[in-house]
């Protein structure tokens, strides 16, 4: 494909309308939201079974954090390369492999003794995950027409916060009443079901300029390059933002990405013709879709901590506690497709941040005493203020991409996702450990405890963690655990306040970036025929 024809989109025949439920609309988003269920389930369901995993197979700390490193990382450097495989084979056929290889992979690490395995096997369920979510949006596009796709993708949004917020219930339950070998086991018939309704009632689409060849170098470079800035990312909670290790791993990042730019414009089909980016709406989605998952799975990461620390509750109960952003996504999600199309995606979009930022800044008030009913008005503020910007950036990245390359947009758009989550759990995690290095020596002082200050205490005041049975054990008296608890939760509470201030921040700008947004040009490309 040359540059000219990413510039001018092309308009795709109109397929024949579909016969049953083959090729039918609303059975194939069914089919893709059970897959896209999975996946989505699978991203937060798992952190509850970690501790488990690590007490079962004596895996050590950087063991359990590479189940999850693991699959972020295969995740994140796949996803457009994945999109692209959509583009060239049909998002039908991608789609269905990372189902059957999602769930194989599941059950694979039941199955598993020891913990390389189950690391292994994580990676793979990563690799087969990035096949099947751009190619999840790929149909979605081909099937709905234009003035049915955004209520579509707010459905497909829907279930994907619904299972994200609902897999530390499952998780939880799980874990505490089977095993946790059936948090992977749940994909194995949940995957079964998705693929036998998928090769019933799929259909393939492939637009006629569809890619015929592939960019292998530009792919390495890409695949080099985002693995660069994620582990740079990851590992920079451990190195310190300041180390070399973690600029050589960031600026590394940067030259393979400039090295991958050049080689695209000489390749006569490149991964992802740069074409696409003279588009300012699509470029302002795919940095939209950033800033807010820096806002949000930066934000969220604390949420865990101070519902379990600070308030005591248990997983099934932190989880039930965030049911008020679920519930609100659930309901917001749909409708903000609705306002979409009527609309146009700016003014929700721009809305929908300034929600999330309120929230973000709301919650700097949270404290040991807030009521369940308080959290819950700032927890629903925030699905509130997401779910507009979940399916109205998806909408602006998929919609003004030419259909020939929905499956690269569809990558962009879950790897820019990616890419902000760990930069958000990485950048206000380091705000976090920051404000605690600086604060906790004061309040352990102002408390008055009557013994020195233990740096694995400090430690501990980056996740609410207080050691009790440790303290107890060690016959420190139960009055002085109590003082040592009240700084713990403090400290933490510092931090965290300050994390959700940088979040609003964010949100904040990403406001700002939502005024360069508008309809997907090219979107009445994608109308499909069918009869809804």
């Amino acid at each position: 494909m040359t540059q000219t024809a990413v510039d001018k989109a092309p308009q795709d025949p109109i397929p024949d309308p579909p016969q049953g439920l083959r090729g039918h609309p609303w059975a194939t988003l069914f089919a893709v939201a059970i897959g896209v269920m999975m996946v989505a389930l699978d991203g937060t369901i798992v952190a509850i079974a970690n501790p488990a995993i690590q007490r079962d197979l004596g895996a050590s700390l950087a063991d359990v954090q590479w189940i999850t490193n693991g699959y972020l990382l295969a995740l994140a450097v796949a996803l457009i390369t994945a999109g692209k495989l959509g583009d060239r084979f049909g998002h039908r056929q991608t789609f269905l492999i990372g189902i059957a290889g999602f769930a194989l992979a599941s059950g694979l690490i039941g199955l598993s003794k020891e913990i390389g395995f189950v690391i292994a096997f994580r990676v793979l369920q990563g690799l087969f995950g990035a096949l099947l979510m751009p190619a999840a949006l790929g149909l979605l596009r081909a099937t709905f027409p234009a003035e049915k796709l955004n209520m579509a993708i707010g459905i497909w949004g829907m279930v994907i916060g619904a299972s994200t917020a609902g897999g530390p219930i499952v998780g939880g339950l799980l874990v505490e009443h089977v095993s946790w070998q059936s948090v992977f086991f749940i994909n194995v018939p949940v995957g079964a079901v998705a693929l036998v309704f998928g090769l019933l009632v799929l259909r393939d689409h492939r637009a006629e300029n569809a890619p015929r060849t592939f960019d292998l170098p530009g792919i390495a470079l890409l695949s080099a390059a985002m693995f660069a800035i994620v582990w740079g990312i990851i590992k920079a909670g451990e190195w310190g933002w300041g180390s070399v290790s973690t600029w050589a791993w960031l600026v590394g990042a940067v030259v393979l990405f400039a090295l991958f730019a050049v080689w695209e414009t000489r390749v006569a089909e490149p991964l992802i013709p740069l074409g696409m980016f003279r588009s300012v709406p699509l470029s302002a989605g795919v940095v939209l879709m950033v800033l807010m998952a820096i806002a949000f799975m930066g934000g969220l990461f604390f949420v865990t901590f101070f519902l379990q620390g600070v308030h005591g509750m248990s997983p099934v109960d932190s989880g039930l506690h965030l049911l008020p952003l679920t519930g609100m996504m659930i309901v917001s999600s749909p409708l903000a497709g609705v306002l979409i199309t009527k609309f146009g995606p700016r003014v929700p979009l721009v809305g929908g941040m300034v929600a999330t930022a309120v929230a973000m800044f709301g919650m700097t008030t949270l404290t040991a005493d807030t009521s369940t009913l308080m959290m819950s008005l700032w927890f629903g503020l925030l699905g509130f203020g997401l779910a507009p910007v979940m399916v109205g950036a998806t909408e602006v990245i998929v919609g003004n991409a030419p259909m020939e390359l929905s499956g690269v947009a569809g990558g962009l758009q879950q790897a820019a996702m990616q890419v902000g989550g760990a930069l958000g759990t990485a950048v206000l995690g380091a705000v976090m450990s920051t404000k605690v290095s600086a604060d906790f020596a004061d309040n352990w002082k102002e408390a008055g405890i009557p013994v020195p200050v233990d740096p694995k205490l400090e430690e501990a005041a980056e996740f609410a963690a207080v050691p009790t049975k440790e303290l107890a054990e060690a016959g420190t008296p139960a009055p002085v655990i109590e003082q040592i608890g009240g700084v713990i939760h403090d400290t933490f509470l510092s931090g965290m306040h300050l994390a959700f201030t940088v979040a609003g921040v964010v949100a904040v700008i990403a406001a700002g970036v939502a005024t360069l947004t508008k309809r997907g040009a090219n979107a009445d490309a994608a109308a499909g025929a069918a009869h809804i």
